[in-house]
């Protein structure tokens, strides 16, 4: 079973849709409980790092770090995918999960910030996610930080510099667009997802 995680900022909606269009079964939780018995997991992400407190506070944290060391599928969409990392400069005293090296950084003065709308992610061969999207394409973003291109990184987006718009590692994956939002692109990225 897939389960969305519910922490009262992402964007649960958008991506229940696109996973309805999708043919999915899934449940929304913010059980610490119930996500450690489900089988992939998501966490949607709109707004601020600090929303990311909420899974501290409810155990949610623990619960997904369990899952993902067991070898459980993990997408992060946006504040989902940062929230990955280390830390972010939004919210300096909250740590991320840690579980890639690096630090989210604003985006600089040079260009205008939030940073919303359609651009072009270039993806890396062999990714799971662009499965059949080699090509790379258009897809839509919504955010103020950006995620250090690091080993992981599978894909990249131009905005003031390359970011990274996706990472790969095992069972871990992240996307800093929003999916659920980018036509066909993203339903793919979500489809591949699936069927991980």
């Amino acid at each position: 079973m897939i389960g969305i995680i519910d922490y009262q900022a992402g964007n649960v909606p958008s991506v229940k849709k696109a996973l309805d269009f999708l043919g999915a079964t899934y449940i929304v939780t913010e059980d610490p409980i119930q996500a450690r018995t489900l089988d992939k997991l998501i966490l949607p992400g709109v707004g601020n790092f600090a929303a990311t407190k909420r899974l501290n506070d409810t155990g949610l944290t623990e619960a997904v770090r369990e899952r993902i060391v067991q070898g459980i599928p993990f997408l992060g969409i946006c504040v989902g995918l940062q929230w990955l990392f280390e830390s972010s400069e939004e919210a300096p005293n909250l740590p991320g999960l840690g579980l890639l090296k690096g630090v989210v950084a604003k985006f600089p003065e040079t260009v205008k910030s939030p940073h919303v709308g359609w651009n072009l992610v270039e993806p890396q061969n062999g990714s799971k996610l662009f499965r059949n999207l080699n090509s790379g394409g258009f897809v839509y973003y919504t955010h103020s930080y950006r995620c250090p291109i690091t080993p992981e990184a599978i894909a990249t987006t131009e905005y003031g510099g390359s970011f990274a718009a996706a990472v790969e590692r095992g069972n871990i994956f992240g996307v800093q667009f929003h999916p659920e939002k980018s036509g066909e692109i993203g339903l793919r990225v979500l489809k591949n997802f699936l069927e991980i």
